[in-house]
């Protein structure tokens, strides 16, 4: 099942419902993270939104072996979590804005396959991990390198963590339609070139061992998003580095789930 949220009517709030293959939405009754049902009717999308408004942002870097071994790192030991603010999903669509109020002259992308938690999840095990995922959508990781390594006092979290820094979509592809989530291939392509593609199946740490380390001791809520790491060819990484500028256009496309697209715009 192919889930999105979308405007019907541009005056109308957010619709949570059900893609069709003929390309209408059916709205869902209910909560998404609870009780639901469809409605039977059927609603024209005016605009599509990103798939959720998620609670929480965790994300992990350094999770692909080629990523690793193209900015010579070791292989971690335990995933490296960072966060991201809720506040900067982006919908499908919409641009990254680069920031200009604390400037920054190094944007990157990154693709990233996004699990989202459907229901509260603590302490999960290898077992049951996947059981606590609703289902998948493509994400893009983007990241103001600058902030992130030379402003941001030694944490991430400034650098990921600007206002459309967090692209969801196009849409949430439940769980049942993809029973491996590593074997999904995941592209980057930037105005036309493609700069990133490889598969989940290189992830050092699988999506059901990050929930378990994420769910350690700790509550993942309901609608927890988790950016699972991004493979080699981000634009830091490349030779000479390629960032981001105005104008330019940006697609994460994933097996089985679809492409995220975003162009890019100065802040105003």
């Amino acid at each position: 099942m192919r889930i999105i949220r979308f405007l019907a009517d541009a005056s109308d709030a957010p619709l949570t419902g059900i893609l069709h293959p003929d390309g209408s939405a059916e709205p869902i009754l209910g909560d998404l993270f609870g009780d639901w049902q469809p409605s039977g009717r059927r609603a024209r999308i005016a605009k599509l939104l990103a798939p959720l408004q998620p609670p929480l942002i965790l994300a992990i870097g350094l999770n692909f072996r080629e990523h690793a071994h193209e900015t010579k790192q070791p292989i971690p030991e335990f995933p490296v979590l960072f966060m991201k603010n809720p506040w900067g999903t982006q919908n499908p669509g919409d641009p990254i804005l680069i920031p200009t109020r604390l400037p920054s002259t190094k944007v990157d992308y990154e693709a990233e396959l996004v699990a989202v938690i459907g229901k509260t999840c603590k302490n999960a095990t290898r077992e049951n991990a996947l059981d606590f995922v609703l289902g998948y959508t493509c994400g893009n990781d983007v990241t103001a390198r600058d902030w992130q390594k030379s402003f941001g006092g030694n944490q991430w979290c400034r650098g990921k963590s600007f206002d459309t820094f967090a692209p969801l979509g196009p849409c949430l592809v439940t769980r049942d339609e993809i029973p491996d989530p590593q074997a999904l291939t995941l592209r980057a392509v930037v105005n036309g070139e493609e700069r990133q593609c490889s598969s989940t199946a290189d992830h050092i740490f699988s999506v059901a061992e990050l929930i378990v380390f994420l769910s350690g001791s700790t509550t993942l809520p309901a609608g927890t998003a988790i950016f699972t790491g991004t493979p080699s060819g981000a634009g830091f990484a490349r030779t000479p580095p390629v960032y981001l500028a105005p104008g330019d256009t940006v697609t994460i496309a994933i097996d089985r789930i679809g492409e995220l697209t975003n162009p890019v715009a100065l802040e105003p």
